[in-house]
């Protein structure tokens, strides 16, 4: 009897040992949980001088374009060499690709302009004028319009991206940032200084609608889920507003790093991205069309905050420069020269 009690005990105590040795095993090849996946790949030496802002990926013709202060730099989105490059750019902020009509579309904000060049040779065109100051630009497929959002006007022009001519200007309240077009014929755009979202009718140009933004604060970047009709706009107090683009309601504020400038949604991994200038990009999942959850903050590099997605990859290019430490008085330190990067974050 006593044998048979022995004997328990050890076939018990080996049956433990294998449940915690499975349980180990387990723990041990299964990917940590909330991660990504994502991280530094490369990083892709520039040089130069002046400042930069957005970046447009073409993830069709496989190109990268980089606004570079008075000339927009062209990589090889797969060899990151560069390949090209569209001069007389001054202060360059935004580009746009309207791939249907084999045309590109360069905001010039210190020239009051836009650029309009070829998509197969990257010669110039021609220019048109626009309002004051264009920033972001957008280009609308279903009417065939390019949008420049003009800062310092506080409107958007209307160019008709066949021709190049501009068909109206429309006033929109305050100081735009970044605008997303729907598909649909509508374009949103975060107003910076009000906090407000703006939906305009691309074709007859005029304002749908007006949404206050709060609790988010002077957003910049804009990105959006054409299916589930959601917006992400990146806030200055480190939020992504989560917008139903039908009501204009605020459905989701996660959290992001610091000094965000840019957005970008992958439809295919249902992610959402948040490019922030304290060196980090924020992964954020959409779990549902009203449920997001954080993933992580992937290290990135600091003043990494403009990014552009490569819808056939999934990688991430981000603009970034070294700086050094600001004087008395200065926000942020001078550029180093030389120090310009791009760095692509994947898997």
């Amino acid at each position: 009897m006593r044998k048979h009690f022995i004997f328990l005990a050890i076939a018990g105590s080996l049956s433990l040992a294998i449940v915690f040795l499975a349980a180990l095993f387990s723990r041990a090849a299964t990917p940590s949980p909330g991660s990504s996946g994502y991280h530094v790949i490369k990083t892709i030496p520039i040089g130069g001088e002046g400042g930069w802002d957005y970046l447009t990926v073409d993830s069709d013709a496989r190109r990268v374009y980089v606004s570079r202060g008075t000339h927009v730099i062209v990589l090889d989105a797969d060899t990151y060499a560069v390949v090209g490059d569209i001069p007389d750019t001054q202060g360059v902020h935004g580009i746009a690709i309207a791939s249907d009509l084999g045309r590109g579309f360069v905001s010039n904000g210190r020239a009051n302009n836009a650029t309009i060049f070829d998509l197969k040779t990257l010669k110039t065109i021609g220019t048109v004028n626009t309002g004051t100051n264009p920033d972001a630009i957008v280009y609308d497929s279903v009417t065939k319009r390019v949008f420049t959002l003009n800062g310092r006007s506080k409107d958007a022009t209307a160019i008709n991206a066949a021709d190049g001519s501009v068909v109206g200007t429309l006033p929109l309240g305050g100081k735009p940032e970044f605008a997303v077009a729907d598909g649909k014929g509508g374009i949103y755009v975060n107003i910076e200084d009000t906090s407000e979202l703006v939906h305009f009718d691309a074709k007859d140009l005029k304002v749908l609608h007006r949404w206050p933004q709060k609790p988010c604060e002077s957003a910049s970047g804009l990105a959006m889920d054409l299916k589930t009709r959601r917006l992400f706009a990146g806030c200055e107090n480190k939020m992504m507003a989560v917008i139903d683009a039908d009501s204009g309601k605020v459905i989701a504020t996660p959290a992001i790093g610091e000094g965000v400038d840019a957005n970008g949604f992958d439809p295919s991994a249902q992610l959402a991205f948040s490019s922030n200038g304290d060196g980090t990009l924020t992964v954020v999942h959409e779990d549902s069309p009203d449920k997001f959850t954080v993933v992580e903050n992937v290290p990135t590099k600091r003043s990494a905050r403009t990014m552009g997605l490569d819808l056939k990859t999934h990688n991430i290019f981000l603009s970034a420069a070294d700086f050094d430490p600001p004087a008395p008085g200065e926000r942020r330190g001078k550029m180093k020269p030389n120090s310009f990067v791009i760095v692509v974050v994947g898997k």
